[in-house]
């Protein structure tokens, strides 16, 4: 038998997927629901760590429960920790039992995973596949993956273009709504929808890593929509184990499944010709959802971005950024103050008007510098320090600057009649710890909200008695 930390360095790397603390959440009686549908359990056991892949095969064919002190002797001293760990995930996802004497998977969970892998059964848990149509042939890979890449990048587009005066393709209302309950969009004194500290962070991250951000939005909202949240996590795992390029029918889906058909074509993840129409093709982002292959055909998202990056900053400010596509340009946009734009080129700088238009729609300074750096051209990646450290302190100092005046809500007391007035509650004020601000030249004070119910009744009883 291997030794179980074959793997060892390469699960130090891998940080959990972002589903499996949601799943572990829920309870018993949802997840051995869960259990019953093959691709479901397909779907987790890819999304889990090397090592606890490697556990689940190791009593996948077992037929009883084997010794935990079995297990543990396969395992060496120093990977203990991490062995112990993989046993207490697994146990949260109720893959193996809490109890620490014997090692067995979870009935429900080996019997559809052993399914998954050898084939049988007639459950249509991997979905039911359409009879071809000759007079109405589905949709070819290039176009699935044009669509796609086309609903993707809207959303996208939007969260960096609106609220800066352009006018964006508007995602449908669903997604809106989505958007503004993940925080990654918010409407700041009542005015368009702008991109928040979150959305530019958002940016950031992978597209894989941005879809699964959205979808467990979505998943959160689920109850909220009286939906069944088995139905619809069996849905999103069925759709990750889909052939790309064939049509499915909707003739096997539940209600909830079908009620999710609108939403997860306004995500892109699945085409249909009509909204009424009795089938459907999951796209390369719904077939990726579980697996470690690209969700999208070409890597034009902000998330990912060209492959060597594209950006060249220079120590004057200056910014030359190599690339045509319109949504990286508007990311740029939101921080650089752009000047010249070429097929292939957009020049821009940044200077403390463009950073300060970026710290207003929350976006901070490290989280710029972040960008600049993930997208750094080749020849900036030959840089010590890659970007000049001048503008990476200036765009700082800009946030400090920024941060330096702090409000509070309160209370001003002015028009004393007196000095000795004034100076009386103005030391009741202080005995009390609540001023914020004081001017006696002016014989007047700012007061915090916590105070003023206290200060008000001093001045009201001053003024009834005043020999008091």
């Amino acid at each position: 038998m291997p030794s179980l930390l074959r793997q060892t360095e390469q699960d130090k790397k891998n940080t959990p997927h972002s589903l499996l603390p949601f799943l572990q959440s829920q309870s018993q009686n949802t997840l051995t629901r869960l259990y019953q549908r093959p691709s479901s359990c397909l779907s987790i056991f890819r999304l889990l760590a090397p090592l606890e892949r490697q556990i689940v095969m190791n009593l996948l064919w077992l037929e009883s429960a084997i010794a935990a002190s079995t297990m543990a002797a396969w395992v060496q001293r120093d990977g203990r920790k991490l062995y112990e760990e993989s046993l207490a995930n697994l146990s949260y996802l109720h893959i193996l039992p809490n109890s620490a004497a014997k090692l067995a998977l979870n009935f429900t969970f080996k019997t559809s995973l052993r399914q998954a892998l050898t084939g049988g059964g007639i459950s249509g848990s991997f979905g039911v596949p359409a009879e071809k149509d000759d007079k109405q042939p589905g949709p070819d890979i290039e176009a699935l993956d044009s669509f796609a890449l086309e609903r993707w990048e809207t959303i996208l587009h939007y969260m960096v273009s609106s609220g800066t005066g352009q006018n964006p393709t508007k995602p449908s209302q669903g997604v809106l709504f989505l958007l503004q309950r993940s925080e990654l969009m918010n409407s700041f004194y009542g005015g368009p929808l702008q991109i928040t500290s979150a959305g530019f962070q958002f940016l950031l991250h992978s597209p894989h890593a941005q879809l699964w951000d959205l979808l467990l939005q979505y998943l959160h909202l689920a109850e909220e929509r009286q939906m069944d949240l088995v139905e619809v996590l069996g849905f999103l795992f069925m759709l990750s184990t889909m052939d790309l390029g064939r049509e499915y029918s909707i003739e096997n889906l539940s209600t909830t499944q079908k009620a999710m058909l609108e939403d997860l074509r306004d995500y892109g993840l699945i085409w249909q010709r009509r909204p009424n129409s009795r089938r459907f093709s999951p796209t390369r982002l719904g077939t990726t959802l579980t697996s470690s292959s690209p969700p999208l055909p070409t890597t034009t998202g902000v998330g990912s971005g060209p492959k060597e990056g594209f950006i060249v900053l220079e120590t004057n400010y200056r910014v030359y950024a190599y690339t045509d596509n319109p949504l990286q340009t508007a990311v740029l946009n939101l921080f650089v103050s752009l000047k010249y734009r070429f097929p292939n080129l957009v020049v821009g700088m940044i200077t403390r008007d463009s950073v300060k238009k970026a710290l207003m729609n929350g976006i901070t300074a490290d989280q710029i510098i972040s960008y600049l750096i993930t997208h750094a051209h080749p020849q900036m990646r030959k840089n010590n320090p890659l970007l000049p450290v001048t503008v990476q302190d200036q765009i700082r100092l800009w946030e400090l600057e920024k941060n330096r005046l702090k409000s509070s809500e309160g209370y001003l007391y002015t028009s004393f009649t007196s000095q000795a007035d004034y100076e009386l509650v103005l030391n009741y004020a202080k005995q009390l710890d609540v001023i914020l601000w004081e001017n006696t030249g002016k014989r007047c004070f700012f007061g915090s909200l916590e105070g003023h119910s206290r200060i008000k009744e001093f001045i009201e009883r001053r003024t009834q008695n005043p020999n008091s």
